[in-house]
């Protein structure tokens, strides 16, 4: 594993990358109710990155090894829907819960995000999964400092969630990021504290935990992209872009739209 350390000029570029990719997220967040198709909302995330930001929307087109190029600018995930879910004709309705996934490039350097949104009146268990899963993605972060272990951040995100008796994706992880959309290490959402490499300052990752509200068990529609849970099961998904600091962390994919940290989580 070769974990690459972002020099200081690295880091600012990756900032304005993050803060670029959490300002999509702002925008398209009043499109997002019942009637809209996920394909409007794609059109309207790549146009806004295009168009006034200059960005590339970076999940267009990307390839990567074993699998045919993605078609979309963003990832929609509905429902039992657990990550990459392909935009399309499908229109959203009330009580969905919907993951939109922005990563631009911007300069060279790529900024990676998500959000949970919900449709309407959804249920009080969508919601619940929802705000857990955003407990979950902050309680991994508050795990990160230099000399610590990517293990602590899986850790403390696999305690939580089935403390409160949900399962953990295991297939798909958070993941290194800068010149590349992805690179090393690979962070998992679930595992031992105290394991894997030590944290060092300039290392940026991201924690995007992925939280189903039955089993942990998914499976990959014909489309090759779209992964949904098994059993049909809710799941939910946040995600920040994170770099760790000589005193503890810095999330990058801040902006003013950005939801604070839940308390409990502090």
């Amino acid at each position: 594993m070769s974990i690459n350390i972002k020099t200081p000029e690295e880091i600012e570029k990756m900032r304005i990358a993050g803060r670029l990719a959490s300002e999509v997220l702002d925008y398209i967040a009043p499109f997002v109710k019942a009637g809209i198709t996920t394909g409007e909302l794609d059109k309207l995330c790549h146009d806004y990155m295009v168009n006034e930001q200059g960005c590339v929307p970076a999940p267009l087109n990307y390839a990567p090894s074993g699998y045919s190029p993605y078609p979309k600018s963003i990832c929609t995930s509905i429902n039992h829907q657990v990550c990459h879910g392909v935009p399309g004709e499908k229109a959203l309705k009330n009580g969905d819960i919907v993951n939109l996934d922005i990563t631009v490039i911007k300069d060279g350097f790529h900024g990676d995000t998500s959000r949970m949104f919900i449709v309407g009146d959804a249920s009080i268990q969508a919601k619940r999964l929802c705000e857990v899963t955003f407990e979950c993605m902050w309680i991994g972060i508050n795990q990160i400092r230099p000399g610590g272990y990517l293990g602590d951040i899986g850790a403390a995100i696999q305690k939580y969630a089935e403390g409160k008796g949900y399962s953990v994706v295991r297939e798909f992880c958070g993941h290194g990021i800068g010149r590349n959309f992805h690179e090393d290490p690979q962070v998992l959402h679930y595992g031992r504290p105290a394991t894997g490499p030590r944290l060092e300052a300039g290392m940026i990752f991201t924690v995007e935990p992925m939280i189903n509200a039955g089993k942990a068990a998914i499976r990959e529609l014909p489309d090759g992209w779209t992964i949904v849970t098994k059993d049909r099961s809710l799941s939910a998904q946040w995600e920040h872009t994170v770099l760790v600091t000589e005193t503890g962390f810095e999330v990058l994919t801040v902006s003013a739209g950005s939801r604070s940290q839940p308390a409990l989580a502090a």
